[in-house]
């Protein structure tokens, strides 16, 4: 029940900061008059705890009708002028609203705010058609924050990637992709949890004290509930249902907006955000440039910048960066998606409680892409650019080889796998992707460094791996029997070539298997064959299909990417050509052949772990501090990948680049020169389909409405940007080893 307060006659003793006095005045007896003619009341009898502008015909009592004040109210600027927004506009005032412990800025538009309550209002800022706009002593605004006297089981904390929250994180205002995989994944690590505890804590004060803030040139109307609330600067806020308890960054160079019947609470919203349409957020944080609209929920969940999400729901997630989930019925629970991701319309991914606890996850690769209506059990993995074809998937997965397609069976068990899918059949989308997301990349301030090549050292290390599972797997087909090889062949070069492996499998010893099954895979260029891997489905395992070839491009590829990082480091140095000093500059640069993909930026699995011992022993203190950290990292990247890739190189030819000759140069660029022109000619092929196939013609009358609607391949930007960056890297590649070749 409500507590009845009775009006004092006497005038009320105010406590204020005596900052927020500096340019204040008292109210004439003459405004004191025009206040109480115009329909206004204030709690204090003598109008003593109302401050305004001391500049002479800075203050016009008469904007101010029909209000109620009480506690104290300092007010900045109040002229005659008015306020636009769009379509709204406005006269510079307060009107029909009640203030307590209120302080504005200069010029300010508040109108039919019933409730307006501890807030400190910017310049030139808009509130109309508000139900409820207050914020309490012990507001955290959205950050895992306690106060004086707080208990623990109050403090706020996202519980991403797994339901049962024991890899939950705290959010802050800061926080990035990168801070909440590190929290989130590096659980056994007691002290540094407790550390990034810390560290989140560093510097925030625990007084209760806080007001609420809107910040200058920030628009709030039509809304109902809007409780401890801190608003950046230009935010558009129209129709909210209820906001409470979150931050919501917004710059003029990034504004931010929220819209018609969204409901937020408990997070933080990144600058340069939009939500609309009866969207929800509880316990969230959502990076820069994000949308959430038409009904999404994003619920203890952490969203990645550049990323749209519509109609679904998110629950316990950790997403990277670039993430598209749109249509009604997909959805994802307890996952960790690496980004540059797209979930199909229902796609029916979450945890379905195959144990007695809710702890089942999904973690994947960058590029994962599952199709239309696909169904996953948890546990599952799946590595970087996985294509999952339509289906249900009813055992947990495995899938290492990345840029696959997978597919559920229909005639076994056993899942199928095509290994560098993507290279042999659409490399027309490696290579959009590459150059893709750059173009959508709208942050004006980048925080989170975002890799977004899809041929990256992470990536690579999959590759490489994969490799080497393919020879290892090829082994063992060689030594089946031999009726039950003969099930797993399609075809050969000839009987003679299968039999004359299998004969030297069968006479090697143990430690040669491996090389013998590697010269299978290096001749069986044409061959058709299937490996079974027992790793990539609980239960009933994986047929792998078209390994050779598989094999081939993988190989193909890591040059490519080796000749690419090293073409960059060159031209970093404004030279074209690497020289016998850059091959020993570039092996002195510290070599790492484990890397992790951070929140979408690709670090050394050794500068993750230098990271965290700096903050374990007390050297970085704050999460500013773990940002410098990623920028430094960031900065040496290039460094980074040339020295993986004369590892990468070496390790495909078993020697020393110093001693390649003129035969291995040749190859090495003309399997590099091979992955270039394929990915122009099949982006151009794929193209080509839209405007010659005859199936894509039967919805246009005729060839002048179908150019009309569809333009000309000639037309194609892309496709024009494409071929130049093409001819300039083939330029560049016939000119990178010039000084090297004997």
């Amino acid at each position: 029940m409500a507590r009845v307060v009775p009006n004092s006659e006497k005038n009320i003793k105010l406590k204020i900061d005596p900052e927020l006095l500096k340019g204040k005045r008292n109210l004439t007896g003459e405004e004191i008059a025009v206040l109480k003619s115009n329909g206004n009341h204030s709690s204090d009898s003598l109008w003593k705890n109302i401050f305004v502008s001391e500049k002479e015909g800075c203050f016009n009592a008469e904007l101010l009708k029909d209000n109620d004040f009480s506690g104290f109210v300092i007010l900045g600027d109040i002229t005659d002028s008015n306020l636009s927004y769009h379509e709204l506009s406005l006269p510079v005032g307060i009107s029909r609203s009640i203030l307590r412990d209120v302080v504005t800025g200069d010029n300010c538009a508040i109108h039919n705010v019933k409730y307006l309550v501890n807030y400190r209002i910017g310049n030139r800022v808009i509130l109309f058609n508000i139900q409820e706009m207050s914020c309490t002593n012990h507001s955290k605004f959205g950050e895992g924050l306690l106060k004086d006297g707080e208990k623990e089981d109050v403090r706020i904390w996202i519980g991403v990637g797994n339901e049962n929250g024991n890899r939950s994180i705290l959010p802050f205002t800061d926080l990035i992709p990168a801070d909440a995989f590190l929290w989130s994944r590096f659980r056994e690590d007691k002290k540094l949890m407790q550390r990034f505890v810390e560290l989140t804590e560093y510097g925030k004060s625990k007084e209760r004290n806080t007001f609420g803030i809107v910040e200058d040139d920030a628009v709030v109307k039509n809304s109902i509930t809007i409780k401890d609330v801190k608003i950046g600067s230009y935010a558009y806020i129209k129709g909210a249902l209820k906001l409470k308890n979150i931050t919501i960054l917004s710059s003029a160079d990034e504004p931010s907006q929220i819209g018609e019947g969204v409901e937020m609470v408990n997070g933080i919203m990144g600058y340069g955000c939009h939500v609309f349409y009866q969207a929800a957020a509880v316990r969230f944080v959502m990076g820069r440039n994000c949308q959430l609209k038409y009904g999404a929920r994003l619920l203890n969940s952490v969203l990645g910048d550049n990323s749209t999400v519509s109609c679904c729901e998110l629950l316990n997630n950790l997403i990277f960066p670039f993430h598209e989930q749109h249509h009604n019925s997909s959805f994802l629970i307890a996952s960790t998606i690496m980004g540059q991701s797209n979930i199909a319309s229902a796609a029916t991914i979450g945890s379905n409680h195959n144990s007695r606890s809710p702890d089942c996850e999904m973690i994947a690769g960058r590029g994962f892409w599952p199709g239309l209506c696909s169904d996953f059990k948890f546990d599952s993995r799946f590595a970087s650019f996985v294509l999952a074809s339509k289906g249900t998937y009813r055992n947990e997965l495995n899938i290492t080889y990345p840029f696959s397609l997978i597919a559920p069976a229909v005639e076994d068990n056993a899942i199928h796998v095509v290994p560098a899918y993507w290279f042999l059949y659409n490399m027309f989308a490696i290579v959009r992707n590459k150059y893709k997301f750059k173009a959508r990349d709208r942050r004006f301030k980048i925080v989170q460094h975002i890799e977004t090549n899809p041929l990256a050292p992470d990536s690579v290390q999959e590759i490489l791996s994969s490799i080497n599972r393919l020879i290892e797997l090829t082994g063992r087909y060689l030594k089946m029997p031999e009726s039950e090889c003969k099930k797993y062949t399609k075809s050969m070069p000839s009987e003679d070539f299968l039999n004359e492996y299998r004969q030297k499998i069968s006479e090697c010893q143990p430690d040669d298997i491996y090389i013998v099954a590697k010269d299978f895979l290096h001749k069986a260029h044409d061959a058709n064959f299937l490996l079974a891997d027992d790793r990539c489905q609980k239960k009933y395992g994986a047929l792998i299909y078209k390994p050779s070839q598989a094999y081939r491009e993988y190989r193909r590829v890591l040059k490519y990417f080796a000749a690419e990082c090293l073409m960059n480091y060159v031209l970093g140095k404004n030279r074209e050509s690497l020289t016998l000093e850059d091959i020993s500059e570039i092996k002195n640069i510290p070599l790492f052949t484990e890397w992790l993909n951070v929140g979408g930026q690709v670090m050394p699995c050794g500068k993750v772990q230098e990271l965290f011992y700096k903050v374990k022993q007390g050297e970085i203190n704050t999460w500013k501090e773990v940002h410098e950290f990623y920028d430094q990292c960031e900065s040496s990247y290039v460094d980074y990948k040339a020295r993986y890739a004369l590892y990468v190189i070496e390790w495909l030819y078993s020697k020393s680049i110093e001693y390649f000759t003129k035969t291995d140069f040749d190859k090495f660029l003309t399997d590099v020169a091979f992955v270039s022109v394929n990915m122009l000619e099949s982006s151009i092929q794929v193209r080509e389909k839209d405007f010659t196939d005859y199936f894509r013609s039967i919805t246009y009358r005729n060839e002048a409405e179908k150019e009309a609607v569809l333009g000309t391949i000639d037309e194609d930007g892309f496709l024009k940007k494409l071929h130049n960056a093409t001819d300039e890297f083939e330029t560049n590649l016939q000119k990178l080893f010039k000084n090297l070749r004997p």
